[in-house]
């Protein structure tokens, strides 16, 4: 059985709605070793219907970004209950969580994820989500949609913490069985 993994940029008060407005300053290049250590353990990548067509836009096209050797060839997997089809190539598209526990019994190694809030919750309600990957920018933001708006309890065990230089945390935690 396979493992899915969350990778969030967030902030000290959990927004993570629009990060490309305030998360670049501590962008430093031990924060995208942390990606990239996410992203390099990846067999598979799920994502919301949001980001998906987001995605599906800007990679298949795009020849400058070291990522898109990731992200074009690797397994994807987009949830959505509204989305008509996906057509970016190697990607099938999940109607619900059966699916999604269904694809993560099926699968050998992780499935990664990034940004897709809604998405992470859900899993997180559901108890289909195995790590949770926090880049926490020290900034606070409010008005933003939070990774944990509408969550309820969910219990959490650290894992690994690590202070980046620019002064944002990486934190690594699992839910704690029930």
């Amino acid at each position: 059985m396979g493992r899915i993994a969350a990778n969030l940029f967030t902030t000290l008060d959990g927004s993570a709605e629009r990060p490309d407005r305030w998360h670049f300053p501590y962008f430093d290049d031990a924060m995208g070793q942390a990606v990239d250590r996410h992203t390099s353990r990846c067999d598979a990548y799920l994502m919301g219907r949001v980001l998906y067509e987001q995605w599906a836009q800007y990679w298949p096209a795009n020849e400058e970004d070291d990522f898109r050797l990731f992200i074009n060839p690797v397994r994807k997997y987009v949830l959505s209950t509204t989305l008509r089809e996906a057509t970016w190539e190697g990607t099938t598209l999940l109607r619900s969580l059966d699916d999604v526990r269904r694809v993560r019994e099926e699968t050998d190694g992780t499935i990664g994820m990034s940004g897709s809030l809604t998405t992470v919750r859900s899993l997180l309600g559901a108890g289909l989500l195995d790590e949770l990957d926090l880049l926490v920018d020290p900034v606070v933001v409010s008005g933003e949609r939070r990774w944990t708006d509408e969550l309820d309890r969910v219990p959490l065990e650290l894992v690994s913490s690590e202070a980046l230089p620019a002064g944002a945390l990486h934190l690594v935690y699992r839910p704690v069985p029930a």
